[in-house]
């Protein structure tokens, strides 16, 4: 794509990296912002740049927070005992705004996949068997993709704490094989959570 101005091209170039954001919608974007009064372009620039620079992970369970333990987790009303394992942030996100879960989460920052060079050490299953094994987490709730990689890790984590003194469930499959949580709509989620079977029923269904 070819610009009269080489600044401007750059300008596109690096917001068309974003996800889901082609050349034409990061033109649009950057010709947007330049119509914008200046301060505006220095507040997002400021908010982006505090963003990057000053967002945490939960020491407890791994979700992005302004401090060291997350709302979630310093939140008194929550049931610490039944932890909700997932995938990413979005998947944190997704299930709040279900608003039916009330025990807190565990953010594994990935799933295993070795096509992709993803390993068990690259995530965070140690400070999750800890919970177990300490007595802190009484029930897991398994609830990763349903994807191949997504079973592969719940099984890998069922492994190391199979012989321990905790409640192992896994979210109902009223979301498809293969949806991502964040995408799944709030109803389905909520049920597939108040729903949720023994992890064990799940493994005889593969």
């Amino acid at each position: 794509m070819e610009m009269s101005s080489k600044l401007l091209e750059r300008a596109v170039a690096e917001i068309s990296q974003l996800p889901g954001i082609g050349k034409r919608t990061a033109l649009r974007l950057a010709l947007h912002l330049l119509k914008q009064p200046k301060e505006q372009t220095e507040h997002l620039t400021e908010a982006i740049l505090k963003m990057r620079d000053d967002i945490q992970f939960c020491r407890e369970c791994h979700n992005i927070s302004d401090v060291e333990v997350c709302e979630i987790c310093s939140n008194h009303s929550r049931d610490k005992s039944i932890v909700c394992v997932v995938e990413d942030i979005r998947d944190v996100m997704a299930i709040e705004n279900t608003g039916l879960f009330k025990g807190i989460y565990h953010v594994l920052g990935g799933k295993i996949s070795p096509i992709d060079g993803i390993g068990p050490s690259q995530l965070n299953i140690p400070t999750l068997v800890e919970k177990v094994k300490n007595g802190t987490a009484k029930e897991l709730i398994f609830a990763l993709s349903s994807t191949m990689e997504g079973d592969t890790t719940n099984f890998y984590i069922y492994k190391q704490i199979k012989d321990c003194d905790v409640v192992l469930s896994a979210i109902a499959r009223g979301i498809s094989i293969g949806d991502e949580l964040e995408f799944a709509d709030e109803v389905t989620l909520g049920r597939s959570i108040i729903h949720r079977v023994p992890f064990e029923n799940s493994l005889k269904n593969h």
